[in-house]
């Protein structure tokens, strides 16, 4: 039988880098899409992610202004769904079609409903749900 011997780590806690604006950027790119595939409209997206409804258009239209950190989190957290929902569903139309069924999880609301509450916290109670049904974290 082996014998196992005690190694002393030096382990360093995970600290992510930084979104750049680049990669916020392509995030948001990527976001409009998703939406397209939920059926999220200009409104609802933009109270998604914040943005006064001109500002929203303004950035949908190519000209994007710079993300400040909650933006580049609710992005990240949009992500994080659509991978979850890809882990979820094999096949995609159910997994955009989720987004706005009842779900007894959100006491008959959507996810969509959910997250047009407006706040960072809504995106991630959804991304917290999703996780825990695919057995991450």
């Amino acid at each position: 039988m082996p014998v196992l011997t005690r190694v002393a780590s030096q382990a360093q806690p995970f600290v992510p880098e930084p979104i750049t604006d680049a990669e916020a950027a392509a995030m948001f790119r990527a976001t409009l899409n998703l939406f397209r595939l939920w059926g999220v409209s200009d409104d609802q997206a933009a109270t998604i992610l914040d943005l006064p409804r001109r500002t929203f258009a303004r950035w949908k239209a190519g000209d994007m202004g710079r993300l400040g950190r909650d933006g580049k989190a609710r992005l990240s957290n949009l992500m994080g769904i659509h991978k979850a929902l890809k882990l979820v569903f094999q096949d995609p139309t159910r997994g955009y079609t989720w987004i706005k069924a009842p779900n007894d999880a959100f006491a008959g609301r959507s996810a969509l409903d959910v997250m047009l509450g407006g706040e960072l916290t809504d995106l991630m109670r959804v991304r917290r749900y999703l996780d825990a049904e695919r057995g991450g974290w």
